[in-house]
């Protein structure tokens, strides 16, 4: 059972969503980073705030750190914002990252998305759409081929995680 929140933490909460209105009105999108646990076996991850406003998924970036995470997140919301639709299989490329992520479908984003869900001012059980950007290892391969060399905990299938 959860607490009532404190004056405090309320306060804290309405500066958080406005600061998160203003980086989506000033840049297109915001990012959350969600800071994991290595010793708990929790990856850190990270999402936009601002793509399901123009009608496309917020994208969410698993086991990265924040600088990868930042630049994954807004080079594929710059395409986004540009006209192009992600699409589920689809395998996206970077000319500053070694690395390919395909696009998959979240089905749990109630369960991960809490600031996109307060932006938007939408329960979980209604939550903002999602595709996770999963990305291949150092040999190109993805998590479900064989040899893949990341644990499987640091970037979990899609609804293998919440927040």
């Amino acid at each position: 059972m959860s607490h009532p929140l404190t004056p405090q933490e309320i306060a804290w909460l309405d500066q958080e969503r406005r600061r998160t209105a203003d980086t989506v009105r000033r840049h297109g999108i915001a990012i959350e980073f969600v800071w994991g646990d290595d010793g708990q076996r929790r990856p850190s991850f990270a999402y936009s705030i601002g793509l399901h406003g123009i009608g496309h998924p917020e994208v969410l970036v698993v086991g990265l750190s924040p600088h990868d995470a930042g630049a994954v997140i807004n080079t594929v919301a710059e395409r986004v914002r540009a006209g192009h639709i992600l699409t589920v299989g689809e395998v996206v490329t970077f000319d500053d990252w070694t690395h390919r992520v395909t696009v998959e479908e979240v089905p749990n984003p109630g369960e991960i998305l809490f600031s996109a869900n307060g932006h938007y001012g939408l329960p979980p059980f209604a939550s903002v759409p999602a595709f996770q950007l999963t990305y291949d290892d150092l040999e190109g391969r993805f998590p479900w081929d064989e040899g893949y060399s990341r644990p499987s905990w640091r970037q979990p299938r899609p609804g293998g995680f919440r927040a």
